[in-house]
């Protein structure tokens, strides 16, 4: 059985076990022609012949491992060793083992070539002879390897060779094997939803890849009452072995050869299996057109769908199969060219969903999963790494900048740093007056502190702060202008205070001091609210910061009062929008928005009592369940207090505005803090706050952010971005893209992506 995938990972497997030109003489040039067509092929064999077993294991037996390294095509000059190699020059090398075929399969899916990533398809065969109708089927262990993968959900076909002549040409195996391997890419493309694997049947004749291709159906037939299927022999016979046994069986059954009939003597005897062909062949002369004989039998390629009861798919493909042009490695066009992906985002949430979105966008024969870099064949080779920022190889990147790509940029603190954004919205909103990015952005100011007592000098320039503390010292707290206080390296909602006066601010600095907790194996944490401490002992987050991320802080104007919405409690909520930069440099926000609510409803700061960040913070790593606080930003009500009905496409258009205008601020005012790579794209979380207005504002940028945090109620949401990002990512990279390629706006719509930014930075 051999498995692997179609420039993709596919695992081989068979029955008739290694190469032999006495009962195995197609495997070797069947592997030949699949790693030739691009594809990544794993081959785990029975050590022996192991025909007519069907799907069997040997309950109780070791399974034992040896090492086949193949020599030539059709010569059995093949090697076999008891330990694999060490060698590091990818030598190719095979696993056999002494049980079944069925056995093969599981061990190739679930215990060799793991490095090389999941198996998209297992292919058993090709078998040394048909294994066509009901009578030589359901003993096939061919079928049955193919069967065992299939139970486990994995795409598989049973591959038979059918024969009518023991002379085996090359040219006709070659024949048989790339008409093969044109079958197995075009279903593998094509997969019925109700078939659970395929048998196919290849005749071996010349020119059999100019003969037809039939989907037919299961002849069921039955062997004549009237004779065993065993021959009796002499006790002092000597036994044959299970090679020369097949040999004799398939020639002279496949050729028209007949079994002696049964002895009778009632004596001590041996029994030797002599299959009745006689039976297969007048059951195809008396059967209908359309089944899998009567298709061999005329020559034609033979595909039948099953099922893993052996029963073949009731009618949902018949007539001719009509291979696509696509379906042939050789006929792909040029620019879909094969690339290699490490996928490894370390986020069992959304690693399956990023790894379907890009099976929906790229037939797997065109691109091989890989599990680490050290796999890509040569240092060339096209290749996209989808994985953590620390983990991404940025040598290889900037190396290697026409053929590889990743999922980050190196250098973007411009947006993700809370200073720097800060920097990068006051130097635009300075040099481009008009845009609209200022009005969607919150005064903020930054200082560094060390000691509470020092934070006179360190609000020394932060003038608009210090006229604020001026104007609140004088009016009630519920009429003055309210801050928020962030630590610029948190995050998780760390550290985060409000206040309205510089005594408030300075009270705040002086609590954490005191409440510093010393010890000679912890860094200094500063002290949590009774809120947060609770949260910490859920094991959802805590508030507490690391000393060594206070020297840098930014304050900002608080957003208040926020929009609230009464079917949610009146409680606080903000906006995720995710977006896609892709080179240097388009940009796009997917369609979805998420909305992610406080705990608790909303209360006015200038409320007395203790800071209580689930009212005030709607970070989903603070809540115990986000299920429940997490929601489209589409299912809320159409209706919201004193704002017009049209207040959701109000707030997207506004987002989506102001987003494009942020990256190009980046990109044009902070060149040194945001370079976008022509050969990178990136995944970024935006959030934004709606205030009673409906009007947007935006709070900060996150990479690489967290979807788990999104829970079921956002994970489609996930999914469906994935499935923008990447559309985008390989059309962009792998199919000849471009800044100026035509119709990507279209496609971009198609997958929910707006475009908001199109700009050449002059970076190639």
């Amino acid at each position: 059985m051999f498995e692997g995938r179609l420039r993709s990972l596919e695992d081989v497997v068979n029955d008739d076990g290694p190469p032999s030109q006495k009962s195995s003489p197609y495997i070797h040039a069947f592997i030949e022609i699949l790693q030739s067509r691009g594809h990544v092929v794993s081959v785990v064999l029975p050590h022996q012949q192991r025909s007519w077993i069907g799907k069997a294991h040997f309950v109780g037996e070791l399974i034992k491992p040896t090492y086949f390294r193949p020599g030539s095509v059709h010569q059995d000059d093949g090697e076999t060793f008891d330990r694999p190699s060490s060698s590091n020059l990818g030598e190719d090398e095979w696993v056999l083992v002494n049980s079944t075929p069925a056995t093969c399969a599981q061990l190739g899916l679930f215990h060799f070539f793991q490095d090389r990533g999941p198996v998209d398809l297992v292919v058993s065969g090709p078998n040394y002879g048909r294994n066509s109708t009901a009578l030589l089927s359901l003993s096939s262990g061919t079928i049955g390897g193919a069967m065992e993968a299939a139970l486990f959900r994995k795409k598989a076909i049973a591959l038979s060779f059918a024969f009518d002549s023991p002379h085996h040409k090359p040219d006709l195996i070659a024949g048989a094997c790339r008409q093969a391997v044109n079958i197995i890419e075009h279903l593998y493309q094509n997969w019925a939803p109700d078939a659970d694997l395929y048998n196919v049947n290849v005749p071996l004749v010349a020119g059999v890849e100019d003969r037809k291709i039939l989907f037919t159906h299961s002849l069921q037939n039955y062997w004549s009452p009237t004779a065993s299927l065993f021959e009796e022999v002499e006790a002092t016979d000597g036994d044959l072995s299970p090679e020369i046994q097949e040999m004799v069986i398939r020639q002279s059954g496949e050729i028209g050869g007949k079994a002696s009939p049964p002895k009778t003597t009632h004596k001590h005897r041996h029994f030797k299996f002599a299959l009745r062909f006689s039976d297969v062949s007048e059951s195809v002369e008396n059967g209908s057109e359309g089944n899998d004989g009567w298709a061999i039998k005329q020559g034609f390629t033979s595909v039948t769908p099953l099922k893993t009861n052996f029963m073949h798919v009731p009618s949902t493909q018949l007539g001719e199969l009509k291979l696509s042009q696509s379906s042939s490695m050789d006929s792909m066009p040029e620019h879909q060219a094969m690339f290699h992906a490490l996928i490894n985002y370390e986020d069992p949430y959304v690693q399956p969903l990023i790894l379907r979105a890009l099976e929906s966008h790229v037939p797997p024969i065109s691109y091989t999963l890989i599990s680490s870099m050290s796999s890509v064949p040569m240092p060339t080779s096209p290749v996209l790494q989808i994985t953590s920022y620390e983990t991404i190889d940025f040598t290889h990147l900037l190396t290697y900048p026409s053929t590889s790509v990743a999922n980050a940029y190196v250098i973007r603190k411009a947006l993700i740093r809370k200073h720097y954004l800060a920097h990068t919205i006051s130097a635009w909103s300075s040099k481009t007056p008009t845009g609209c990015l200022k009005d969607h952005a919150k005064l903020t100011l930054d200082f560094e502190l060390d000691y509470a007592e020092f934070l006179d000098e360190a609000l020394i320039e932060a003038y608009e702060l210090q006229e604020s503390f001026g104007r609140n010292e004088a009016l009630p707290p519920a009429e003055r202008e309210w801050w928020i206080l962030k630590p610029g390296m948190s995050d998780r909602g760390q550290g985060i205070r409000l206040f309205s006066t510089e005594s408030e601010l300075k009270t705040i600095f002086e609590d954490w001091e005191e409440s510093e907790l010393d010890s000679d194996d912890e860094p200094l944490v500063l002290a949590m609210t009774k809120e947060e401490t609770h949260a910490s002992a859920l094991g959802t987050s805590t508030d507490a910061v690391i000393t060594s991320q206070l020297r840098h802080f930014v304050v900002q104007q608080y957003i208040h009062p926020p929009l609230l919405i009464p079917s949610y409690q009146n409680r606080k909520f903000h906006l995720r929008s995710y977006v896609l930069a892709i080179g240097a440099l388009r940009v796009y926000i997917y369609k979805d928005l998420l909305a992610l609510f406080a705990p608790l409803p909303y209360t006015d700061p200038s409320q007395p009592g203790p800071f209580n960040p689930q009212v005030h913070l709607t970070n989903t790593c603070l809540q115990t369940q986000p299920s429940k606080i997490v929601r489209l930003f589409s299912s809320l009500p159409s209706t919201a207090p004193n704002l017009a009905q049209e207040w959701k496409s109000s707030a997207f258009t506004q987002i989506a505005t102001a987003t494009g205008e942020l990256f190009l601020a980046a990109a044009r005012t902070q060149s040194t803090h945001f370079q976008p790579l022509p050969n990178a794209f990136e995944v970024f979380g935006v959030d934004w706050l709606l205030d009673a207005t409906g009007h947007a504002w935006l709070l900060e940028v996150n990479a690489f952010p967290d979807f788990a945090q999104s829970g079921e109620e956002g994970k489609e949401v996930v999914r469906g971005l994935w499935e923008g990002v990447l559309g985008l990512v390989v059309g962009e990279f792998f199919k000849g893209g471009g800044n100026g390629k035509a119709g990507v706006g279209q496609e971009a719509e198609k997958w929910g992506m707006k475009e908001v930014l199109s700009v050449d930075l002059g970076r190639r």
